[in-house]
């Protein structure tokens, strides 16, 4: 009898501290690239051929949601920064979002408030060749930037087509150089196309002058064609930069993405600098979760050194093409 009892009692316990204790929701998904790209430059040390990793991340979310109705959402995410061959993956993201009524505050690391208003030309265009060594200062889109390090965030609740938020970066004690993004998205239907208007900035406090980075644009959906017009702005020390860039793509019903972008960049501060890209892509879904993607980018950087900071910014003009395999799970 005693020992019945004692079970009894154990099985209640139990089945109180599972009633009463949050559960969260486990999902995992995982990414990887294959990257080769034929380089024909100007440049000897960048004419050839390369192959890299690109996009390689592992994610895990924890989910649950609280008493109260809160819903919690811890993300992880770990990923191969960077092109190189070493296979060494460091975390990229660690993040809390609390989401109610009130909107949604993320807390650690993660994308800046921008990010999630930002609308350029690159959005349709699935794999874009790095450019990062023609030139170390010239944009090569019209997106603001922005980084992963510890900030807070706040995002607003939808309000019709409406949507808004802001962050901050606190980077120091002796501060000088945090950062402050914000932006806002307005969607909308008309004559049988969703549009959305969109416009992201960021401000990062510098001891010289401050780097001010801002985006506007617009994408219009229709059917299985999407059109994206955008402008950007840089503003740093001896930095003044103008970007515009337009973009469209069309689904086909083959299952292929055709798509098609063209960027234009100078910079009203260094004479004679300027940067311009065309190109064009095609993505073919071998698989379920399996994707090829052949791009072909034609660029031309122009530069006058003797009116630029960096002397060891080198002219470049040539064609990039690009094939990427690329796996989700």
């Amino acid at each position: 009898m005693r020992k019945l009892l004692l079970g009894t009692t154990a099985l209640a316990a139990a089945a109180t501290i599972s009633a009463n204790t949050a559960l969260a929701d486990v999902t995992i998904s995982g990414s990887y690239e294959f990257k080769y790209l034929s380089r024909s430059s100007n440049n000897s040390t960048l004419d050839g051929t390369t192959m890299s990793h690109g996009d390689t991340d592992m994610v895990v979310n924890f989910t649950s949601k609280t008493d109260s109705g809160l819903d919690l959402t811890f993300r992880y995410d770990i990923s191969n920064v960077g092109s190189t061959d070493n296979g060494g993956m460091t975390i990229d993201e660690a993040s809390l979002a609390i989401a109610g009524g009130f909107g949604k505050v993320v807390l650690g690391m993660d994308d800046d408030a921008g990010d999630s208003y930002n609308i350029d030309e690159m959005d349709l265009i699935a794999e874009e060749p790095s450019i990062s060594a023609t030139s170390s200062s010239i944009s090569s889109s019209s997106g603001v930037g922005g980084d992963d390090k510890m900030k807070v965030a706040y995002h607003l609740p939808a309000m019709g087509g409406l949507t808004a938020g802001i962050s901050h970066t606190d980077r120091s004690a002796a501060g000088g150089t945090d950062t402050t993004s914000y932006g806002a998205k307005h969607s909308m239907n008309a004559a049988g196309a969703a549009i959305t208007l969109g416009y992201a900035a960021v401000n990062d406090e510098n001891a010289t002058q401050d780097i001010d980075m801002e985006n506007m644009g617009m994408k219009i959906v229709s059917g299985d064609v999407s059109l994206i017009i955008s402008q950007g702005g840089y503003e740093a020390s001896d930095e003044d930069r103008e970007n515009q860039g337009a973009a469209i793509s069309y689904k086909m019903p083959n299952g292929m993405t055709v798509g098609a972008f063209t960027f234009k960049s100078e910079d009203d501060l260094d004479v004679g600098e300027e940067y311009s890209a065309s190109g064009a892509e095609i993505q073919y879904n071998i698989a379920s979760g399996l994707k090829a993607t052949i791009t072909v980018v034609d660029y031309d950087y122009k530069i006058t050194a003797t009116n630029h900071e960096s002397a060891d910014t080198t002219a470049d003009s040539g064609t990039m093409t690009q094939l990427t395999i690329g796996a989700t799970f």
